[in-house]
């Protein structure tokens, strides 16, 4: 009998495993993964640098093909968040066989605050000024980003700045001393600065008359009768939405009697955004396509791209908070077009998905790696989509330019960043405390010779208005550089974002998770391992 019941929960248990639905069990073996994870968490207390009143929350949950398994956790201490205290775990066959931090103690600061959040609110409103949209909210963290863990208060205060970019300003107040250890932006930009729901869910297949592109297939949704709406059903609803040069709301979504938008002019407010659309969309198919990657959270949901944002404003943004990518109009092409070129819509798109992954902090190194990732990925969708009305290269924002044959006028210009006049081409101690867009100067620097080695772009040589030699590529001289090609060279940079950075890290940290992805990928000392440490010693980043 003891048998006959042993094989009879053996045959149940066969059974529910093959007829469970795939969903469930991805979320068994998630499960799985998880409950590995936390166990050797456990029993490697130490080298998580976990303390007594920590508790650790799962974030993300990445399987690599030969079994290895990465579990990114967000860290609490007594119920309070710990800004830098993230970390991802990565383990193989049930053994530990590493942890990306940059936490650096497992001590932890104590909970009685000299400085009250009010007081902290102060503190902070006397560098945001009073332009302030709302009240500002406050809250009590532990602070670990690069310093050892202290008690501080994070203040947010909301607000336009006088471009018409919308601010979002995280101020950390020590919340013994009053003073501001960090402070960024949850708004993130293309450059630097000084709505409504669908109803209607039929798919359909339209027409783009875009500006910059010329004619696409856009995908879109029939409503009931013979009207559209901009919204793609095929990548989970995400919409595209008419602000009518206003900067507040989320505008409302567009809609067509036909499945043609716009008319390539810029007479026509839908040409811009049949653009963004299309964007967005080619960001979408790329990421899904070349890393599986199912949105901008791996979750399947779309976003909502807004155009047609304030009035004359030349510059784009991600914001976190409305889930959504904002573009605005620039000057209409007496200088600047509408900000709805595919690279930025990438961009933009990127910051997305760096807000999914290693969120880097919008701040110091980290904010500059951010800036690069989405720059890299701009790139890299401009070279999937192949339109020949977009040749694709690796200058960023080319297109929104008039007159820009010879690609002078850009964003940045990722294998020569100091072209722009202020970004940075090499790494130096001191590089954090400059605007994030200058420098990210060294990441993109390195993801080019990565890719493409220490060879001037077509265009850009002797005798052009740029006057390149591959001397002028490198930064210690190694002109001997060579490229192991854009896909490889993205893979390395996608894994290390999703597997191997944390919030805090750095351009050393960043040299380190490239070679942890490049090891992964292709092997501890493999060609495509030591080219990633040449590309980074060609920046400095030793």
């Amino acid at each position: 009998m003891k048998v006959q019941a042993s094989l009879l929960c053996l045959a149940i248990a066969s059974t529910l495993a093959v007829t469970a639905a795939p969903a469930d069990a991805a979320a068994l073996q998630k499960s799985a993964v998880v409950a590995r994870a936390n166990a050797l968490v456990g029993s490697h207390a130490t080298l998580a640098r976990k303390a007594a009143g920590d508790a650790l929350v799962v974030r993300d949950v990445i399987v690599d093909a030969d079994g290895t398994e990465h579990v990114r956790y967000d860290r609490t201490y007594n119920g309070l968040p710990v800004i830098g205290g993230d970390m991802v775990v990565h383990s193989r066959n049930g053994r530990l066989s590493g942890i990306s931090q940059t936490l650096s103690s497992a001590a932890r600061p104590g909970l009685t605050a000299r400085i009250s959040r009010d007081q902290a609110i102060v503190e902070a409103g006397a560098h945001f000024g009073t332009h302030f949209l709302g009240a500002p909210s406050a809250r009590t963290v532990v602070y670990a980003a690069g310093i050892a863990p202290v008690l501080a208060h994070e203040v947010v205060f909301n607000g336009i700045k006088a471009d018409q970019t919308p601010t979002e300003m995280h101020y950390i107040v020590d919340a013994n001393s009053g003073r501001i250890l960090n402070q960024w932006d949850g708004i993130q930009t293309a450059k630097p600065g000084p709505g409504g729901s669908s109803t209607c869910t039929t798919p359909a297949v339209g027409t783009g008359k875009t500006l910059t592109l010329a004619n696409v297939v856009i995908n879109t949704a029939q409503c009931s009768g013979s009207s559209y709406q901009m919204v793609d059903t095929t990548r989970g609803g995400g919409a595209t939405h008419n602000m009518a040069m206003k900067t507040s709301g989320m505008g409302t979504v567009f809609t067509s009697s036909t499945n043609v938008w716009g008319n390539n002019l810029l007479s026509n407010s839908q040409t811009v955004a049949a653009d963004a659309h299309y964007g967005v969309a080619t960001t979408w198919d790329y990421y899904k396509n070349t890393f599986g990657r199912d949105g901008i959270a791996n979750d399947g949901k779309g976003a909502i791209s807004r155009v047609h944002y304030g009035r004359n404003y030349a510059n784009a943004f991600w914001s976190d908070s409305c889930f959504c990518m904002t573009f605005g109009d620039g000057d209409n092409g007496a200088s600047i077009y509408p900000l709805v070129a595919l690279d930025v819509a990438a961009h933009e798109m990127s910051h997305g998905v760096m807000s999914r992954t290693a969120n880097l902090t919008y701040s110091g190194e980290s904010g500059g790696l951010n800036e690069a990732n989405s720059d890299i990925f701009g790139a890299m969708v401009e070279f999937y989509a192949n339109n020949p009305e977009d040749t694709p290269d690796y200058v960023i924002g080319e297109e929104l330019f008039p007159n820009n044959a010879n690609l002078s006028k850009a964003i940045r210009w990722m294998f020569k960043p100091s072209l722009d006049g202020v970004s940075k081409d090499c790494y130096y101690n001191g590089i954090g405390s400059i605007d994030v867009h200058y420098s990210s100067g060294p990441a993109n620097h390195f993801f080019y010779l990565l890719a493409e080695g220490a060879v001037v772009p077509a265009g850009f040589g002797p005798g052009t208005w740029a006057n390149l030699t591959p001397a002028a590529l490198v930064c210690n001289g190694n002109t001997s550089l060579v490229g192991i090609g854009r896909a490889k060279a993205a893979a390395i940079w996608y894994k290390a974002i999703t597997t191997y950075m944390t919030s805090s890290t750095n351009y050393a940290g960043a040299r380190a998770a490239t070679l942890n992805a490049a090891a992964a990928l292709y092997g501890n000392g493999s060609p495509e391992y030591n080219a990633v440490a040449a590309a980074w010693s060609a920046v400095n980043v030793n």
